[in-house]
């Protein structure tokens, strides 16, 4: 097989992040629900038409690399899909209101900034969204922070902080699985990997936070929304800490290293459990009064499959609260299928392997090669305006190398993580940073100098890889 030059190796990245600008501009917030699946594919097919002709690689080659790759992210994909079921069933059971219910209790006008990042943290690790806790929780805490008189973008760099803490951290996050599945690492050995860059971004986050809050001297706090929100979550929810118990029992099976599959549908279990013991009064009124077997049923294969959904007569919880199920995954599932046939024909055709060498030239050692994950992530970020793109493009481009230099595959899909997921919301026409700047009203440059965590994590990452501090080979994995 003739090997692909750059140029020609250049021309679907370039076809594809046309393609998604356009999108952007166009499509807007809506971009990644099928434009960008469009793109991905359309990337797909201008690729494997440049390795027909122009290279003479045959279909069944091409076909064979695309099978490969997504049969690479199978697995990530069913985890998604069971995990919308887990959202659901655990909205049902009360333990994603009690979380959030018991998060804005602990409130105070004193510690309102490193306080409001500790509950959109908490929140995110529920839910396994960043951009739910943003569109939701975040909008609550904006108001209270300008009621304080805080400056929005401020209060807006300490929410989306403690949200992609969250989303990053969460078993029950898209983009945390997806990076484990571009690595070839096991979901929780990647959660653990993390610990190492993530923890001092987000330790370091809330000293600033706590500082510039203490100097600020709010000396009152409009208690009205945080009253509304949890008098509203009281009354619909029986909270109680015993709906702490399924993601206790996942935390337990985690400890454990029970894969992830068995230990989320377990979580899915036992938070049916809770729901029919714990709340039995909102069962009740989801089946127009009637109490039976066949009724409960109903509602609980409805939830897993179709979300939950209530009506509290407050805007806010609905929109936190009316989320979940498996349906709710497809689009995310689609579009991480896309992406792997566009990325599977790219190293089908030679050309991602001719992109990546191109860039190893200049690695010397493991330091500059988590150097240049971190700077690939970073610029598809920029260019391609998805965070999922500057997953998985890096993680097929840098698998070998990281092979190749005997490192495990978790410190691969920890660099795509500590970059490619937290700093597409520093950048105004990614869509991370075009929807959180939408729904919380504030501009993207405005709270991206506030927005720590997300900045410190990639400076973390580079700074421990240089020093070869946490770095993880091969043979010393499994210990790990």
């Amino acid at each position: 097989m003739k090997k692909p030059s750059l140029l020609f190796s250049l021309i679907p990245i370039v076809f594809l992040v046309t393609l998604l600008i356009i999108n952007v501009i166009i499509f807007k917030d809506n971009a990644s629900y099928g434009p960008n699946q469009v793109a991905l594919l359309l990337g797909a097919l201008v690729t494997g038409l440049i390795g027909f002709y122009k290279y003479g690689i045959g279909f069944d080659i091409i076909e064979e690399g695309i099978n490969k790759a997504t049969s690479n992210a199978l697995s990530a994909m069913i985890i998604l899909i069971v995990i919308g079921a887990l959202i659901g069933t655990w909205i049902l059971s009360g333990t994603v209101p009690a979380l959030i219910y018991y998060g804005l209790k602990i409130i105070t006008p004193q510690v309102f900034l490193p306080v409001s990042c500790i509950a959109c943290s908490i929140v995110s690790l529920a839910t396994g969204s960043s951009w739910s806790t943003t569109g939701t929780i975040g909008i609550a805490l904006i108001g209270i922070g300008e009621a304080l008189g805080f400056d929005t973008g401020l209060v807006a760099g300490a929410i989306i902080s403690g949200a992609y803490f969250g989303d990053k951290m969460s078993p029950l996050s898209d983009t945390t699985n997806l990076a484990a599945a571009m690595a070839e690492t096991d979901l929780f050995t990647h959660i653990k990997h993390m610990i190492y860059t993530t923890g001092p971004a987000i330790i370091i986050s809330l000293i600033i936070f706590t500082i510039i809050g203490l100097t600020n001297s709010p000396t009152s706090l409009e208690t009205g929304s945080i009253q509304a929100l949890t008098s509203v979550l009281d009354q619909n929810f029986n909270i109680t800490f015993w709906t702490f118990i399924p993601p206790l029992i996942v935390l337990i099976l985690v400890r454990k290293k029970i894969p992830a599959l068995p230990a989320i549908t377990l979580g899915i279990l036992s938070a049916v459990v809770v729901a029919c013991i714990f709340q039995q009064e909102l069962l009740q009124k989801m089946m127009g009064g009637s109490f039976s077997f066949k009724a409960v049923y109903e509602v609980i294969i409805h939830v897993s499959y179709a979300g939950f959904s209530i009506e509290s007569g407050h805007n806010v919880i609905d929109k936190l609260l009316n989320r979940g199920g498996m349906e709710g995954m497809l689009t995310t599932v689609w579009l991480i299928f896309s992406a792997m046939v566009f990325g599977g024909t790219l190293e089908a055709t030679g050309m991602l392997q001719v992109i990546a060498e191109t860039i190893l030239k200049a690695v010397k050692g493991t330091g500059s090669l988590i150097g240049a994950t971190l700077g690939s992530c970073i610029f598809l970020n920029a260019t391609a305006s998805d965070q999922y793109l500057a997953i998985v493009v890096p993680g097929r481009m840098f698998k070998k190398a990281y092979d190749d230099y005997n490192l495990a595959p978790q410190n691969l899909s920890r660099a795509l993580e500590d970059a490619g997921t937290v700093t597409s919301v520093l950048i105004p026409w990614n869509s991370g940073g075009a929807y959180n700047a939408g729904v919380l009203g504030v501009a993207t440059l405005s709270y991206a100098p506030y927005c720590f965590f997300n900045m410190l994590s990639p400076l973390i990452s580079a700074f421990l890889g240089a020093m070869n501090i946490s770095i993880i080979e091969k043979v010393n994995s499994r210990s790990e």
